[in-house]
């Protein structure tokens, strides 16, 4: 049988297990990335698995999360993520080179290579043709430490693209119909491989919005094959030498297959507060706008703002319009430089922000309250703005700067003529020499650690039995958001644990910590779609020391379900979600734990006397780790055991 180009990668990476669908597979990672929101903690746990180099072809740390400065917190995560990467091998890119996924794709992404980073849109390099995925932080410290990455095997599903984008239509559009056909949870144990007579008319650049907000559809990732296009990119980047061509063979087999008509998408939104809740461009006509936000990891690359300084030449923004543009990287910023097109978005009143992730996690650039904002961003969930009652639209940069102009959504069909496609120069201007690369050997490097950089602490076994109370009960759809806020205040918290862990659930329950404290141990009950969102492998570890010992749900995001048993934290799911309605906050809950078997069933106790069938998902493997107390405890029993 002809493989995909999914296949072919996992074959050649394939450590462990068969490439059978639900089936776990380990995997050789090639490459790696950290941010610093959830790096510290990452090379934290690294540090204690007592490796003295990383095993990676390559491994890289950016920081472009924290960049708010305000107090010691971040710059001294900030020197710590500098002298880990000194001495055990990993590449630091500083403050204010640019967003991890931008700088990865404009300067390391290989097409072929294995990558997982510790942070869910790490599938944007999937946009060169690389196998990426978003990882939890101590994943990403395995796999540094050469261990293989384990995953179920993904279903790989053809998008075919038919035609060509046309008129106003974008890259962004193409993804926002997908996630408004699919929905949040529509690519969960997936790979969504683009193929198709449409691909050739896409970019590495616009390959790579798609892939990026992949993410949104809780697929394994999202990937383009590598052909001309990659090749052009690769070249204009200067490093050619790079390029494998990577395309499935002309009768591969595929697990579905969907097929998107370019030629029939038009300008699309998505509306608070999902990124799947989509409308078009048109039916949002008249609605007034406070402030536009182009950027992030999705929508910050060259030809993005390119486009976008084209049409504000010569124009201003609306007075009642607030307009803030952050670029991708450094590259982008020169490269718009020399081009002047700078000077036509500072003259029509935009804020160039610093090259960094920014108003995306609630750094800076809040909406006013009740506020209307139309961003390039990939999510729009409710409060991740840092303005709670702000409704957030997510729109193609295009869109966005005609909002920007006329202070509200308005039909495409009134903008005029729509903007030529940029393309990449045959040269652009590299960056690269402003990495800070890592000496030969880094014995003599000294690990400098702040005051908030907190050690890790031990987690004690599953025990046989789980007698708990039933902390929260909360509803469909819960992120990483949900558990565990981001913004200023908060992210300056990640390398402690402790001090962190006090602002869990904090937006959903404020009552959630202090009833946790009073407890020995907890579970927490959920409906559909768990812990979809950000890889932030926090919202799994600071509920952990909290004492929360089971999560008990109707269906789980994979990535957090993965940083679940990362630490020890049992996922059931409940055999009957009819019995949700049994579960009541503040009820008590006996659940069996000793006789979880993989993919079994067990009965729990209400403390009214009713049972609960709940079964699992689990490997073997998985389960040792749960039962170990949490992947790190089991890695250490392991080579120890060797």
């Amino acid at each position: 049988m002809a493989e995909n180009l999914t296949r072919t990668i996992l074959a050649e990476h394939l450590v462990d297990g068969e490439l059978t669908p639900g089936a776990e597979i380990a995997l050789r990672i090639d490459q790696t990335l950290t941010q610093d929101a959830t790096g510290t903690m990452a090379y934290l746990q690294f540090e204690a698995m007592g490796v003295d180099r990383v095993r990676t072809d390559l491994s890289v740390s950016y920081v472009d999360h924290n960049t708010l400065q305000m107090g010691f917190r971040n710059p001294d995560d900030h020197r710590y993520l500098r002298s880990v990467a000194a001495k055990y091998g990993i590449v630091f890119s500083p403050p204010g080179l640019g967003i991890c996924h931008q700088l990865h794709l404009e300067n390391f992404a290989k097409p072929g290579a294995t990558l997982i980073g510790s942070d869910s849109h790490t599938p944007t390099a999937g946009g060169i043709g690389s196998l990426a995925m978003g990882a939890g932080g101590l994943s990403v410290a395995l796999a540094m430490a050469g261990e293989p990455y384990r995953i179920p095997c993904p279903k790989v599903v053809r998008v075919n693209l038919t035609g060509e984008l046309t008129g106003w239509a974008s890259a962004k559009d193409v993804i926002l119909h997908l996630l408004g056909e699919l929905t949040v949870k529509g690519g969960v144990g997936r790979v969504f491989e683009y193929a198709g007579e449409g691909v050739a008319g896409l970019s590495v650049p616009e390959r790579a919005v798609i892939t990026n907000m992949g993410a949104e559809l809780g697929a394994t990732t999202s990937i383009f094959p590598s052909d001309e296009r990659t090749r052009e990119f690769l070249r204009s980047m200067g490093r050619e030498e790079d390029f494998r061509e990577m395309v499935p063979a002309p009768d591969a087999a595929y697990d579905e297959e969907i097929t998107i008509d370019l030629s029939a998408l038009e300008p699309l939104a998505a509306a608070p507060h999902m990124p799947d809740i989509r409308t078009t461009i048109r039916e949002l006509d008249g609605m007034k706008v406070d402030q536009v936000c182009i950027g992030s990891c999705t929508n910050s690359s060259y030809s993005d703002l390119k486009t976008v300084a084209n049409l504000l030449a010569g124009r201003k923004t609306s007075d009642e319009t607030d307009l803030l543009v952050s670029p991708g990287s450094k590259q982008v910023v020169k490269m718009l430089a020399g081009e002047d097109l700078l000077e036509p978005m500072l003259d029509c009143g935009a804020r160039i922000l610093e090259c960094a992730c920014g108003p995306c996690i609630g750094m800076g650039g809040s909406p006013p309250s009740g506020g209307v904002s139309a961003r390039t961003y990939n999510r729009n969930f409710e409060g991740r703005s840092a303005t709670r009652d702000a409704k957030i639209f997510l729109v193609s940069p295009a869109t966005a700067a005609m909002t920007a102009l006329r202070g509200e959504f308005a039909d495409p069909a009134t903008w005029g003529e729509p903007p030529l496609k940029p393309e990449l120069p045959e040269h652009a201007p590299s960056i690269r020499h402003l990495f800070a690369y890592p000496p030969e050997g880094g014995s003599g490097v000294e690990i400098r650690r702040g005051p908030n950089i907190v050690p890790l602490e031990e987690f004690d076994p599953l025990p046989g039995t789980i007698e708990a109370e039933i902390a929260l009960k909360v509803g469909d759809d819960i992120t990483t958001d949900h558990i565990l806020p981001a913004g200023a205040e908060i992210t300056a918290l990640r390398s402690n644990i402790p001090a962190i862990s006090r602002h869990i659930f904090s937006r959903v329950d404020e009552g959630f910590v202090e009833r946790a404290d009073a407890l020995d141990a907890s579970v927490v009950v959920g409906g559909e779609n768990y812990g979809q969102g950000s890889s932030r492998e926090h919202a799994a570890l600071a509920p952990r020391h909290l004492g929360v010992r089971a999560v008990i749900v109707k269906s789980l995001a994979r990535i957090h379900r993965a940083n679940l048993v990362n630490f020890g934290i049992l996922p059931l799911l409940l055999a009957d979600k009819a019995d949700y309605d049994k579960l009541a906050q503040g009820g008590r809950l006996t659940i069996p734990a000793g006789e979880v078997t993989p993919g079994g069933e067990i009965e729990a106790a209400t403390d009214s006397g009713e049972t609960v069938r709940l079964v699992n998902d689990l490997a073997p493997s998985e389960l040792e780790v749960i039962r170990a107390g949490g992947l790190l405890n089991h890695v250490k029993q392991t080579k120890q055991s060797g």
